[in-house]
């Protein structure tokens, strides 16, 4: 395109009062996503792919936004402000937010209900908030003299980003949800008024004035009949996509294969945002560096991301965020650098926000329904690698390629050589030799390089990097049938053979463990092992509530538990996940049809299954329903305690699983004890991790001390002590914080 003016506006606080109302939008837009998925918690529980839903609703109705500015640039600006401050007003009667009153959904609809809850909770601001960045980036070139408007977008990003990090930082730990909204609320209604201001000052623009009442043409003829093709609008539409489906294929990617905490699932989306900026600023330099290091990055960094076996921590997270965060400014760059004449502006953020749609439709609703693990991401990384800028190669290169014929051998060589390198790296990471990875890496790495200029062996060299580095063995696992994939993750069945044992895993995090030995099998291991504060409570139920006792288990797992029941007792069991009861009734893991084979199983999210049952329906109720490292917030809640209360007898024990590697609980159900006048005893299990059993914490919450020490006194050899200190609030459905109770050095020094 053609260089366009860069001169900065005619009137300076003109251009400040578009950049204040162009931030303030983009961070309340920001500030009520997470806001929103807060207060859908007790809905929707803590699984990656809930996140992954509620962005695809967000972008959705960030699309229908650019559309409606687009729809609305037709019109001169006096009509657009009128429609637009009307229909603002209009949309302030639906606040402040509130969560919209929707059936629950049936089993297996999660990926339709998810997006359905959200889009009707907060879908006629969040729609009206998103036309913000184009329609004021339109206002403000409504005034010949006000340069290129484009440079606006880095200030809306930047205010997305502001929003996306204040949550967590500032209003989550000081707010309730409730005068969260009401925060929001106040910010919408400054929003209104800075738009009305920018309108009034477009409003009496002579440029405005001058503009013809049926046209939005507002600079030269030459720029109006610039023709945009389907073949630019395609690429455009890649250059979006690619990155939008990168971010949220890497938020699957580290809660999947790394960690899974909530916390961590806003910082995808804010690099994502904040490639932005440097991308769409009138200064390049910063761009040009990490584009020239993004073929570097993608050949180092996204060659790893095939890996699903082991566990790398912190490093494998921040070489997952730095390739997000380079390949989204290269190709946010590259889609800036294409950018068309102001009065085609509308249309190409249309066709950007389109392209983001397709990515998050791609990553979040076709992705865990077609790949067994998160292959989505691997894949994004060959799509960056097919249009990321490469740049030129050595000039020495330069100078000896100078015909097709050298450039095909050489290319061939180099393919070769890195094919070969390939192998032998496979090999050594099979044997982990860990100075021979390093070696051969390197080697790989510097074959592509030398060919980055040729792209289709570039993509080729870095296909064999991500082959070589995982990918042989990740796929050899998705072969042998071990996967399942759900809306709620990625479940690995696996056996080993040498120990006689076979293992369930979610992402990284083992739920449970069955000898295969079939005079073994009903031997209850891993975190429930006789040894764990959950084996000595449920061996002793009887004592204590008789031998026609009801035990309800939130969490199902492999089943094991099933494998505490006695004679004369009834076990009820709830799974949000229909696939986890599949492995049960698939005698993948056959405790439950052991040792439990009657027991009922309630598919849905407990505390919404617990409503539906008598009141008093158990002695005794154990929370075990950790997806993968996320904490299931919703179900530690005060009000969560108070279902529980109900569902119990009087007098009735509740018995809750805290073991967790990134959250410290113990602070968080101390509070919630003393808030209810509860007992409470934890017995940390150190079995120490292996394949057999693994470290556990069980917490007891008792009615009163007698019933407690029914419990901790039965079997002294395994002692309880006195939960700590409380936390200084107890979390509720309206007020809950995880930023204090993060264990810091196990995040730091990963697991």
């Amino acid at each position: 395109m053609d260089e366009q003016s860069q001169s900065p506006a005619g009137n300076g606080a003109s251009r400040a009062l578009f950049v204040l109302a162009i931030l303030l939008g983009s961070f309340l837009l920001f500030l009520v996503q997470p806001l929103v998925a807060r207060l859908a918690l007790p809905r929707l529980g803590g699984a990656p792919n809930v996140w992954n839903s509620a962005m695809l609703v967000y972008q959705a109705l960030l699309l229908g936004g650019y559309a409606y500015a687009h729809v609305l640039q037709k019109w001169p600006v006096r009509r657009q402000a009128s429609i637009h401050l009307a229909l603002l007003a209009l949309a302030a009667l639906t606040l402040p937010i509130n969560l919209a009153e929707l059936a629950p959904p049936k089993s297996g609809w999660e990926v339709v209900w998810v997006p359905a809850l959200l889009a009707l909770t907060i879908g006629p601001v969040f729609f009206l908030i998103s036309a913000q960045a184009p329609l004021m980036q339109r206002w403000y070139a409504a005034d010949a003299k006000a340069g290129d408007p484009y440079a606006l977008y880095a200030a809306s990003n930047l205010g997305s980003f502001g929003g996306l990090i204040c949550y967590p930082l500032l209003l989550e730990p000081e707010l309730s949800l409730r005068a969260q909204s009401l925060v929001w609320s106040a910010g919408y209604a400054v929003l209104i008024v800075l738009v009305a201001l920018t309108a009034w000052a477009r409003w009496s623009s002579e440029a405005q004035l001058a503009n013809r009442a049926d046209s939005a043409a507002i600079h030269s003829s030459t720029a109006n009949e610039e023709t945009i093709g389907w073949r630019r609008i395609a690429m455009w539409l890649a250059l979006a996509a690619v990155p939008s489906g990168l971010m949220l294929s890497t938020t699957t990617y580290i809660t999947t294969d790394i960690f899974a905490m909530p916390l961590l699932w806003v910082i995808p989306l804010g690099l994502y945002l904040l490639s932005f900026v440097p991308a769409f600023s009138v200064n390049r330099k910063l761009v040009r560096i990490l584009t020239k290091l993004a073929p570097f990055i993608l050949l180092l960094n996204g060659g790893m991301m095939a890996i699903s076996e082991g566990n790398h921590g912190l490093s494998s997270a921040l070489g997952a965020v730095l390739l997000l965060f380079v390949i989204a400014v290269a190709l946010h760059g590259r889609l800036y650098d294409d950018r068309p004449s102001p009065s085609k502006l509308t249309l190409f953020y249309l066709v950007m926000s389109a392209g983001g749609v397709l990515g998050g439709i791609f990553t979040a609703l076709l992705a865990p329904v077609v790949f067994d693990w998160a292959w989505e991401h691997p894949l994004l990384v060959l799509g960056a690698g097919l249009l990321v800028p490469i740049g030129r190669g050595p000039r020495f290169l330069e100078r000896l390629l100078v015909t097709e014929r050298r450039q095909l051998v050489f290319a061939t060589l180099m393919l070769l050589a890195a094919i070969g390198f390939g192998s032998m790296l496979f090999s050594a990471r099979v044997h982990d030799q860990q100075g021979l990875i390093v070696v051969l890496t390197g080697a790989i790495l510097l074959c592509g390089l030398l060919v980055r200029p040729l792209r289709w062996v570039f993509v080729a060299t870095l296909l064999v990097m991500l082959l070589a580095q995982g990918g042989i063995l990740t796929m050899a696992i998705s072969a042998d049938g071990a996967r399942s994939r759900s809306y709620f993750g990625v479940y690995t069945v696996r056996d080993y053979p040498k120990l006689g044992l076979r293992s369930l895993t979610h992402g990284t995090t083992t739920h449970g463990r069955q000898y295969l030995d079939p005079e073994k099998r009903r031997i209850p291991i891993s975190y429930y092992s006789h040894n764990s504060g959950i084996g000595v409570a449920l061996r002793h139920v009887p004592d204590v509530y008789g031998q026609a006792s009801h035990v309800g288990i939130i969490g199902l797992g492999s089943g094991t538990l099933a494998c505490y029941r006695q004679p004369g007792q009834s076990y009820t069991f709830f799974e949000i996940d229909p696939l986890v009861l599949d492995f049960s009734r698939q005698r993948k893991f056959t405790f439950l049809p052991d040792c439990a084979p009657d027991s009922l199983t309630y598919i849905g999210d407990a505390r919404l299954e617990l409503d539906k049952l008598p009141a008093g329906s158990f002695d005794v109720l154990v929370i075990d329903a950790f997806s993968s490292d996320a904490i299931p917030l919703h179900l530690l809640t005060l009000e969560a305690l108070d279902g529980y209360k109900r569902a119990m007898r009087k007098g009735g024990t509740l018995v809750m699983h805290i073991s967790n590697r990134y959250i410290d609980l113990e602070p968080v159900i101390a509070a919630a004890a003393k808030a209810r006048g509860l007992s409470a005893a934890i017995r940390v299990d150190m079995e120490g991790q292996s394949l057999v059993n693994a470290s556990s914490a069980w917490v007891i919450l008792a009615p009163d001390a007698k019933t407690l020490e029914s419990f901790t006194q039965s079997e002294p050899d395994l002692p309880w002590k006195s939960l700590g200190p409380p936390a200084k609030y107890v979390w509720t459905d309206d007020y809950a914080a995880t930023l204090p109770y993060i264990r810091w050095n196990n995040l730091l020094g990963g697991p």
